[in-house]
């Protein structure tokens, strides 16, 4: 007896769905975690993690902060770039700041809760703070001394033309003092908070200030990764701390030195990106050559 079509046409729909459902739903996840299990690969499938003495301590491929309850940098360990992901470092936050180079102006709010920073301030707040914790020249151009970014906002009489009004530092609230006392002949004012200078016409004016050109701080030790999870620094990060950890652990610096070229990537392909120093690995490495306390 021959089938009516549209039973035989659903029949064969099910046999198919049976099928794949075995291959794609069954066979072919197993064969991958099966794969996963080969040695030499299931360290990457478990996710890269490092332990210490038994204990995961973090993973490879995510950065973490080395601070301490507060919020400290822990002055003995390599510091990680800043992290936009969550609370920093969230897996399952990861994204970046979404800010670009034309967020130079800080949300001010009367309740401090609800102000923003700028890029361009946390650039300057992060470089003023690393620039005292090693020691360095963490100046900045577009940068004030007190680690916001230098920027004006200047009135003029006919809006974009005509004399100078009114000059207000907007990065800048009391008891501040303005990063420079005048303007093309005119006092600069401290900003206030919920003032909205930009929308009440002023123009926005960075000033690049004295800073040197090629600032003694690297650029990723002061902006976040895409993700918000890379767990490499630069060479250049790395060698800027070397001084303070080997002070930190009673080390020569050459040695620390030799710790960071041991755990430094080469670019991928030999071509591709740019070095990196895994940091938790770094760390890691440091505790158990140069333990503390």
């Amino acid at each position: 007896m021959r089938l009516p079509t549209w039973l035989a046409q659903h029949l064969a729909a099910l046999r198919a769905l049976l099928v794949f459902t075995v291959l794609l739903g069954l066979a072919y996840p197993l064969a991958l975690v099966a794969v996963g299990r080969l040695p030499g690969l299931n360290d990457k499938a478990d996710g890269s993690l490092v332990t210490v003495n038994g204990k995961t301590v973090g993973s490879a491929l995510i950065g973490q902060a080395f601070t301490d309850a507060d919020g400290n940098p822990v002055p003995r360990y390599f510091q990680s770039r800043p992290s936009a992901a969550g609370d920093g470092y969230d897996p399952t936050s990861t994204a970046a700041s979404n800010l670009g180079p034309e967020s130079v102006v800080d949300t001010i709010a009367p309740n401090p809760d609800d102000s923003t920073q700028s890029l361009l301030t946390q650039v300057c707040v992060r470089s003023k703070a690393i620039g005292e914790l090693d020691g360095v020249d963490g100046r900045r151009p577009y940068c004030t001394p007190d680690g916001v970014g230098a920027v004006l906002a200047v009135f003029h009489a006919n809006g974009l033309t005509g004399a100078i009004t009114r000059v207000v530092s907007v990065n800048q609230v009391a008891p501040a003092t303005p990063f420079i006392s005048s303007y093309q002949g005119v006092p600069v004012e401290l900003a206030k908070p919920g003032e909205d200078y930009v929308a009440a016409g002023g123009l926005i004016t960075p000033v690049r200030g004295d800073a040197p050109a090629h600032p003694a701080v690297p650029a990723d030790a002061v902006t976040a990764s895409g993700s918000g999870l890379d767990p490499h620094i630069s060479p250049a990060y790395a060698e800027l701390q070397v001084t303070r950890v080997a002070r930190e652990r009673h080390a020569d610096p050459a040695e620390i030195r030799r710790l960071v070229a041991e755990h430094t990537d080469g670019r991928a392909l030999g071509f591709m990106g740019a070095p990196g120093v895994d940091v938790l690995e770094l760390n890691v490495a440091l505790d158990k050559k140069y333990p503390v306390g």
